[in-house]
Order: C-alpha cells, then structure tokens, then sequence
C-alpha cells in the first residue's frame, strides 16, 4: 500500500532538534512505502539547497511558492497541467508589484527567489481591507501567515489546491494521505479532507481554525517529532522488528552473513533475518576476497559503495549476493545484512566468465560479433539465476519491493513472477543497452525478453538507453515471445532514467587532504584510469597518442600518457585479445617516439586504493575518457570533484570525455567530448585540450562542479526503491516512461 506525507518545511519537516530529525528521516527510509512530498512556501532554487542536508529526506512531489509551482522531485520539472492550471489568472510579478507600491507597509522579500506568487512582509496591524481589496481587484488570491508573510497568489493557486489535483492525478485515496503543518499559510492543506497533523508549537491561528476537527493530530512534539509521533500513531512507521522467514517449498538452504565495511560503525548493522519489506539483489558482495582478506572497494563510488551507504542510512531490507566458493572464508559478521546464494567455482566461472563476459557483454556493447555462445556457459547462467529469484521469494514480505542490479540477473524477473506474483520488481541497467538489432542476435534473445517483461519497472543511466530497452521489448510483443500464457495481454515495464552520482563529499574530503602533498608532473600528464576493457577504447588511446606525436613535435619529450588498467579477475578470457594487442601498441609506441629517458606512455596494470586514485587526479593535467560504450563512467565525475576542490589559480584540468558515455548526458556541456570511433577526432580533441588557455580551463571546470551537484547516492537508491513500488504498485503502462 502505498502511503503519502505531505509536509510543509520551516517549522514542520525542518523543526525541532536534529536528533528529532533524524529519527524521523530514518523511520521513512525504513518505511519506502511512504512517499514524501513538500509543500512550502520556499522556492524551487531554495529547496534544492536543502536538499543537501543529509537529514533533510528526498520529496517525490514538491508543492512550491505556497502552491503555485508543482514540480516531480526527481529531477524538478513542472507538472503539467497541473501547474498551469493552478497559474491561470496570474498578472505576472510586475502588475502585481505595480499595483501594490501604493501599500507602504509592505515589504517585498526581494532576498526569495519567486515563481508564480509575490511575496512581501507585512507587520499584522497594518494587514487592512484595502490591501486585500487590492490584490481581489487584481483577480488574485492571498495569504498571511506567521503575523508576518503576505503572499499574492494566482487565484487558484493553493496548497490544498495543489495536493488536490496531485492528488487527483495519481489516485491518491485521502485515508492514505497525511499533510502536516504549522501556520496558516497550511490550512489548505487541512481543507483537502485527509489525515492531518499539526505540530507542536504551531500558529495558534492555525490552532482555531481546525478547532474540532476530528481528522488532525494535535502531539505535543514539535516539528518532525510531531510528524513521527503522528506517523506512528497511524501505524504507518513502526521500529525495524525481525521475524521468521517465509517458507518457500524446494527452495535450497543459503547462508546469511553480514559483511564488514570501514565506512560505517557496528551501530548500523542489522539482522538478516526476514522477511523483508525490501530485497536488493547483486551478484558481488559488498567486500571483495584478495586472496588474504576482505577488502572495500577502492574508489568510495559505485553501486557496491552506494548500496552499502544506502542501508546504512535505513534501507529496511536485505542484499541478496553470490555466496563464496568453498576455497574462501565465510565474511566477518558486521554490514549490511545479507543472504548469499551458495555458487561453486565452476557454476561461477560458466555464469559469469562465459555467459556473462563472453556471451551478454560484448552485445552490451554493441559490438554482437564479439559474442560467443556456450550452451553450457548459458546452463550455469540460468542456475545461478534461479537460485537468486528462490532465495529472494524465501526473503521477501508479501508485496515486498525487489530492486534487481544489472544484466547478470536478467532471467531472474520471469521466474519470480511465477514464484511469488505479489511483488513489485526492479531491475537497474548500470551498463548500457544495445539496439533491438544488437540484442536480437543472441541466441536466447527471446528468452530474455520474456523474462525483462515481466519487471515492474526498469532504470538506466540515460534516455537513449531506456529508449532502446523500450524497442527491444516492444520487438517481440508483436509474437508470443513476451507472453507467460495465452490469454496475458502484451506487457511493458514502466522505465525511469537516473544517473548515478558520486559520493562527492568523500572525494572532496580525500582531495583537501592530499591537496598539500600535490606533485604536479613535471610532464603535460594525460591520465586514464580503467579496468582492462576494450569497451574502453585503451587501443584507440594509444593510436592516438601515436598519431598527436606524428603532428605535434613541440609534445616530444614533453607529453606523458599514464594509463592505470588493472586486469580482470582471474578465469576472465574475453579480453585477452585486447590485452595482447594493448602491449604491442604500447611498445611499438614507446620504442619510435623515446628520447633518453622519456617514453610518452607509462602503462601501469594495477590497481591503485582510494588514496591513490584521488592523487593521480590531482597530478594530471587532462582526464582521458574515450569509453566506446559505457553505461556512466564515474571517473570522470570523480576527477571533476577532486580537481574542483584546488584553489586558484591552480590549473583546475580538463576533462575528455567519450560522447557515447552516459556521463556525457550530465558533463557534455563543459568537457570536451571526443568520438573514440574516429581516430583523427580521438587525437584532435586531447591536443586541443592540452593548448586550452588557463581562463577557459577554469570556466569549464567551474560549470563542470555545477553540473555535478551535490547528490548522495544513498538518495538514489531511495528514489528507485520509490519508483519501483510505482504509485499504484502494478498497473503497467504501454512505452513504460514515468
């Protein structure tokens, strides 16, 4: 059941003391079935600077300027028609302050950023009859609150109003609704005939208003303690209990373990045992074995390290991941809480070295002739698959969300429609998605299909690859190849695009404190940092280093290409060819353009730690992306975090990114955007990147850092879990786009 808090801000959602706040925050994470929704008198501009408190949770809906902006808090875009209905027989700004100047008593907020209302200080006594005959003559509406805000609005525009036609729209039911407040520019909300919670501390004009109304909560608390207590109240929020798992018949026994991270304190972990509202499934743990012991990921971003901060900060569920091989120890017990699914290293190798890497990844990539079927490989593939979707269905509540991560679990939609039909399914592509005519070559193209149907939704990192998953599907509902049955209509899945962030604030932290020890090369270093791949065009870099020295003598001697390229984990054999051929160029390279002691490239096949990563960002002089394909591309996103936080007048670096990384959606503005496809552009647009002037550099990088903004992954997560569960949780729209 899906459930709705609608809160004003200052003073509601934003009072009382932070620990008050914070309960608060972490009883909704825990609780995703309860979207939240803002309806303030603040402005779009100022609620996403609010956004970058942690404590402050992420609004699905936004009712802003006291009800005359709706916006969907994903990405902030007007809700149409809503907003422009609400907007109609709105003057404008200018006639409504023209008409108003002979009102010396007001003050207009010329410090707020307004959209659609105008608001003005007014000292209580000098509210008068003239004044609101004014602004009735105008054909406007108006609000005073707090004995202090006075605000002209368009005539239908409204909180109340504005929840109403929201409400309208998505088919929220009032009894599933709860608006809480604190003054009178709220008492819309309290009309719209839902549950109601005034806070403690509240306008007591607002207090006489809703005298004996018997829908509103009246706690003591104030703030978001009001809110919680009213939440609990309802039922709606409760603390995180255990219980027994479901019982699933022939499902095989899994262990569950808890792994350890050092990003978060003991205080955070939290029982495996289920079932679980909540049921996200990976095929890596969170801790990679290094053959000694179990370590974190090296770089702080990713889906490893977001998925963990995600159930740090409350995500009520529990990760489902391969188990570990019998020749690996079982995880210290501290993390998030986790079941593993049992995987022997030979299932493993055919299911994600052949199936995976050799059959599904080079169709990812767009490249099909790469691809090589083994029908054994495909039989591992489908174990491991089915093992996942029992243990999930042993895992999970009755109508639990189950938030599914990448390709490897691509059979696992269709057999948890048959095994548990209650829950709301997700699947997050984190690679690109080919074209229908990539993903037809497959052997088992219909097969997946039939499968990837049968999610509720599913989310990438751009437009372009949603799009592509939508032709896919909508290929084969025109045969029986997406039908689970002869009477079930064709299907589609709802899809969302949300770029995955960083975490920003733990690479500033890092690139603040190696900033003193900073070396800039004595080079004009060029950088790369990537796993062996040839979706990364490591080839292609090369070749064009080789040709940039062929027309630019003056960078003999003086150009540095550091390519970072750690190789596979052992048993991986696709990209043996690429690294053969990597080597040869890398030589072939080095040995015509050397110089004494020079040589253009320094080929490192390692991996670097965090500490590491963050000084080669801070030692280059340009970050080389020349992905072929490539799903996001975080590197550059990190570089650009890293090399913001220097102080003038350091060179803040350029950033060369592919145009078919779906980075290049976010960041294309202000890199420099290069097709690895053609050589010449590859070549041409890194020397354009060396000779750019110091001011433009600067200009770039500081539109870069804008562009980047200051989102936490772990509210990404959050986000999808919300879209997952869908505002009716089932109902599947044809095309899917929301």
């Amino acid at each position: 059941m899906s459930r709705h808090l609608v809160t004003d801000l200052d003073g509601t959602l934003l009072g009382g003391s932070r620990d008050d706040r914070r309960r608060l925050r972490d009883a909704l994470a825990r609780h995703p079935d309860v979207t939240v929704v803002f309806a303030t008198g603040r402005g779009p501009a100022s609620i996403r600077d609010l956004l970058r408190d942690p404590l402050v949770p992420c609004p699905r809906w936004v009712i802003a300027d006291v009800g005359a902006t709706v916006l969907d808090g994903t990405d902030f875009t007007p809700v149409d028609p809503i907003q422009a209905q609400l907007r109609t027989g709105w003057p404008g700004a200018e006639p409504v302050r023209a008409a108003l100047r002979r009102f010396p008593q007001l003050s207009y907020q010329h410090d707020v950023v307004q959209d659609g209302r105008c608001s003005y200080h007014l000292a209580p006594d000098r509210l008068t009859a003239d004044l609101t005959a004014a602004v009735e003559a105008l054909g406007c509406s108006w609000v005073y609150s707090a004995d202090r805000f006075f605000d002209v609005l368009p005539p239908q525009a409204s909180k109340g109003n504005a929840l109403r036609a929201l409400a309208g729209k998505l088919g929220w039911r009032p009894e599933d609704t709860l608006v809480a407040g604190d003054s009178l520019n709220d008492l819309s909300l309290f009309r719209a005939g839902t549950r109601a919670v005034v806070v403690g501390g509240a306008e007591p004009a607002l207090l006489a208003a809703l005298a004996g109304d018997p829908l509103v909560h009246r706690p003591e608390c104030v703030g978001a303690a009001g809110i919680h207590t009213a939440l609990r109240d309802l039922g709606w929020v409760h603390s995180p209990t255990a219980g027994p798992a479901l019982p699933v018949a022939g499902v095989r026994p899994a262990t569950d373990v808890r792994i350890a991270t050092d990003a978060r304190p003991a205080a955070h972990v939290r029982t495996a045992a289920g079932p679980h509202s909540v049921v996200v499934a990976y095929h890596r743990p969170p801790l990679h074995w290094n053959g000694e012991s179990w370590q974190p990921p090296s770089s702080p971003n990713g889906i490893l390290p977001t998925l963990t901060s995600a159930f740090a900060d409350g995500l009520p569920g529990i990760w489902v991941t391969a188990g570990p091989g019998p020749d690996q120890p079982s995880p210290p017990p501290a993390g998030p809480p986790l079941a593993a699914v049992p995987v022997d290293r030979a299932t493993w190798s055919g299911y994600f070295h052949r199936a995976c890497k050799e059959t599904l990844w080079p169709v990812l990539m767009s490249e099909p002739d790469r691809s090589v079927f083994d029908p054994a490989a495909w039989s591992d593939y489908r174990t491991v698959n089915s093992r996942f979707a029992e243990l999930i269905s042993a895992r999970a509540a009755p109508g639990a969300t189950v938030w599914l991560h990448d390709y490897n679990l691509w059979l696992v939609p269709g057999l948890l429609r048959r095994l548990r039909p209650d829950l709301r399914t997700g699947l997050f592509h984190h690679t690109p998605f080919p074209a229908p005519e990539a993903f037809a070559t497959l052997p088992v193209a219909a097969e997946l299909r039939r499968s990837l149907a049968r999610l509720d939704w599913a989310g990438f990192h751009t437009e372009d690859f949603a799009a592509r998953f939508r032709a896919t599907l909508a290929a084969g509902a025109t045969g029986p190849t997406v039908r689970s049955g002869p009477s079930e209509p064709p299907r589609l899945p709802r899809t969302g695009v949300h770029p995955l962030g960083i975490d920003r604030a733990a690479v500033e932290r890092l690139a603040r404190l190696r900033a003193p020890h900073r070396h800039p090369s004595p080079e004009r270093l060029v950088l790369a940092v990537e796993r062996l791949d040839y979706a990364k065009g490591p080839v292609q870099k090369v070749d064009a280093v080789d040709l940039l020295l062929a027309r630019r003598p003056d960078l003999r001697g003086r150009l540095a290409f550091r390519l970072v390229c750690p190789p596979p984990e052992p048993g991986i054999t696709a990209y043996d060819t690429t690294r053969h051929r990597l080597e040869e160029r890398i030589a072939e390279v080095n040995t015509r353009w050397a110089q004494h002691s020079w040589q253009p490239i320094d080929y490192r096949p390692e991996r670097l730690g965090r500490t590491g990563v963050v000084d080669a960002y801070l030692a280059a002089e340009v970050l080389w992306v020349t992905s072929l394909q490539d799903g996001m591309n975080l590197t550059a996103k990190e570089f650009v975090a890293a090399r913001a936080t220097l102080p003038r007048p350091a060179d803040p670096g350029v950033l060369v990114l592919s145009r078919h990384a779906g980075a290049a959606d976010e960041l294309g503005e202000a890199a420099l955007l290069t097709d690895p496809h053609t050589p010449g552009d590859l070549s041409a647009v890194l020397g354009r990147a060396l000779d750019l002037a110091p001011a433009e550099r600067r200009t770039r990088m500081a539109r870069l850092s804008e562009l980047l903004g200051h989102r936490r992954p772990a509210d990404w997560a959050a986000r999808i879990i919300d879209e997952i569960r869908g505002d009716d949780g089932r109902s599947p729209t044809p095309g899917g786009t929301r």
